[in-house]
């Protein structure tokens, strides 16, 4: 099988470790056939997609929405370095998944509308399948009804005539788009479950995802229903494209 590949962004070893973690556990790939390149740390590698069976974007700490004198010149790279990809990876609609960052940087390359209109503290959603999305592959199994982790500064506030929307929630209309047949992205955090994202709670305290008062409600609100779906997706994803 050849490899898939999981771009990650974020700078902190110990949430990105447990990302690349919950990435092999719930694509039950094993580290030869999920090639982690970290792109904080350094330019993006040349990907030949004839190589790679199918690329993942975890989360990060980049804002496609935030002022272009504002961004780093580590996140001015970052993006420059997706939307060459991107430009490929569309035209040739091959199997791309993108988590929370994922969603940005998808939904940049297409023009969607990106701002801070809905933003979601960490915390639980409920989360609901359109009618494309019940129908979509990669939905395969799960409710048109469940649960997902959320945590976002920014979200898609318009969709591009060139993406179909395939799942949202009260309040972010826009959890999950594809682009033509093969090209995803969730808002959502399809790779967490609660450890995981218990640890990115303790990892994040202070980078203004929620008030220095509200850490032990924070830890609450992930806890007030269960998640038990959204990493079908991964599973699903693999075993769609690996070849």
């Amino acid at each position: 099988m050849k490899p898939f590949v999981l771009l990650a962004t974020r700078a902190e070893d110990l949430p990105a470790d447990e990302e690349y973690e919950l990435f092999l556990r719930y694509t039950g790939l094993d580290e030869r056939d999920l090639i982690r390149i970290r792109l904080e740390a350094g330019p993006m590698p040349d990907l030949d997609l004839a190589d790679v069976s199918g690329i993942f974007v975890g989360g990060g700490p980049f804002n496609a929405s935030d002022p272009v004198e504002k961004k780093s010149p580590v996140q001015r790279r970052v993006e420059s370095e997706f939307s060459r990809l991107l430009d490929e990876v569309v035209a040739r609609d091959f199997p791309f998944l993108g988590a929370c960052y994922g969603i940005g940087t998808v939904g940049a390359h297409q023009g969607a509308t990106i701002d801070d209109t809905y933003s979601e503290p960490i915390s639980v959603v409920e989360v609901t399948a359109t009618e494309a999305g019940r129908t979509d592959p990669l939905l395969a199994g799960i409710p048109p009804v469940f649960h997902a982790f959320v945590g976002h500064k920014e979200a898609i506030r318009a969709l591009p005539p060139s993406a179909t929307l395939l799942a949202s929630s009260p309040t972010c209309p826009v959890q999950m788009f594809r682009v033509g047949a093969n090209v995803y992205a969730t808002q959502f955090h399809p790779e967490l479950d609660v450890e995981g994202i218990t640890t990115r709670i303790h990892a994040y305290a202070g980078h203004g995802y929620f008030a220095a008062d509200e850490l032990e409600l924070t830890l609450s609100a992930v806890r007030r229903a269960a998640v038990a779906h959204p990493s079908r997706l991964l599973r699903t994803f693999v075993e769609r494209y690996a070849r």
